[in-house]
């Protein structure tokens, strides 16, 4: 069962390098990475090239126009130029352990899609993480432990692998903690609904409109959570202005049980 992961960036390479790298230890190697680029620089671009030859995935580079946050076209975009059965969205700037891709393929299930989740590296720990290029994903839980003790990560308990048995499907209707900077959907599932919303520009509710559109149409949320932890690595805060407006498109699809947009991935399949 293939496997395609949509690993989102704008304008961080030093950030990016980090993840692409750090997939490159996965135990489970059946995937290919498709970099959605909401429009970087050309250094991200070189980033890219001079990093595929020495890796041992698949990767593609998919860019669009910079015309301000358009996550959930880049998605769509990326989507549209992978062949996965089953698609994990990956933020570009959350590093993984090596056995992210072969618990989330543990997790998987017909009718589910899987809610992973991440805890926050503080500002300085990331910057020496940047400086040094350091390989993060391979420290074992003990030195996890002492950089929570000295302030370096937000939480430790995510980090941990527990059998949480039918806590999973306990949120099965809820879309909040719902973020596609750690999530696994069906391809097929992810087609029913047409993708993400493109009306969603600037940050915030692309993802969880994407969860409230599967559960009009019957898929569920199963957690990830002490199983799939990200790291997640420290950078200033998007800018909310176009929340607001995000957040009434959310609820109008919420109230009227939208199943399907049309704003969304079809038209990026047949570009």
């Amino acid at each position: 069962m293939h496997n395609s992961i949509i690993v989102s960036t704008y304008n961080q390479p030093d950030m990016l390098r980090i993840v692409l790298l750090a997939l490159d230890d996965q135990v489970d190697r059946n995937f290919e990475v498709i970099i959605a680029d909401d429009g970087s620089t050309q250094e991200t671009a070189e980033l890219i090239n001079q990093l595929r030859s020495n890796l041992s995935y698949g990767v593609k580079h998919v860019w669009q126009e910079d015309k301000g946050f358009r996550a959930a076209a880049a998605r769509n975009r990326a989507v549209a130029a992978s062949t996965g059965e089953y698609l994990i969205f990956l933020d570009g700037d959350c590093v993984v352990f090596p056995s992210f891709l072969e618990k989330h393929t543990k997790l998987r299930e017909r009718g589910w899609f899987v809610r992973g989740n991440r805890t926050m590296l503080s500002k300085q720990f990331t910057q020496k993480i940047l400086d040094e290029k350091l390989a993060i994903h391979n420290v074992s839980k003990l030195t996890w432990l002492k950089h929570r003790v000295r302030g370096n990560i937000k939480r430790f308990f995510p980090l941990l692998n527990l059998p949480i048995g039918l806590y999973r499907k306990s949120k099965s209707t809820d879309w909040f903690g719902v973020k596609t900077c750690n999530l696994g959907v069906w391809r097929e599932d992810f087609e029913l609904i047409n993708g993400f919303d493109e009306r969603y520009t600037g940050w915030g509710r692309e993802d969880a409109d994407l969860a409230v559109r599967l559960f009009n149409n019957g898929i569920k949320r199963k957690e990830g959570i002490y199983s799939t932890c990200v790291l997640h690595l420290w950078h200033p805060e998007n800018s909310r202005d176009k929340l607001e407006v995000n957040d009434s498109l959310l609820q109008r699809h919420i109230d009227n049980k939208t199943k399907f947009t049309k704003y969304g991935y079809i038209k990026q399949a047949t570009d």
